[in-house]
């Protein structure tokens, strides 16, 4: 049914194997179009988006350090560094559990 095919990168112009797996799931998914970049060059573009993102810091309610949030902190709001946020989810999961 489908067989690898060799492509050209468009951005580093190495050849890459499109598998025929690769193939199948496009197919199930209902992509129409090959994939124009190899795996690492996808990966590099996914990862550049996503560093542009923006973080603002502000204090942390619970322990007073550093948190970094990806949107403008509001003045009279709470907000938790990475590991407060986490205990404080876990202590809400952990909560309704128990109701």
């Amino acid at each position: 049914m489908y067989e690898d095919k060799t492509l050209i990168c468009k951005e580093c112009g190495k050849e890459f194997v499109f598998t025929a797996g690769e193939q199948e799931f496009y197919a199930e998914k209902g992509f129409v179009n090959e994939p124009q970049r190899c795996k690492d060059c996808r990966q590099a573009r996914k990862n550049a988006a996503r560093s542009a993102r923006e973080f603002h810091e502000t204090t942390c309610a619970d322990c007073g350090g550093v948190a970094k949030i990806p949107f403008k902190p509001m003045e009279g709001k709470d907000y938790y560094c990475s590991d407060c946020f986490a205990k404080r989810k876990a202590a809400e999961e952990a909560e309704e559990e128990t109701e």
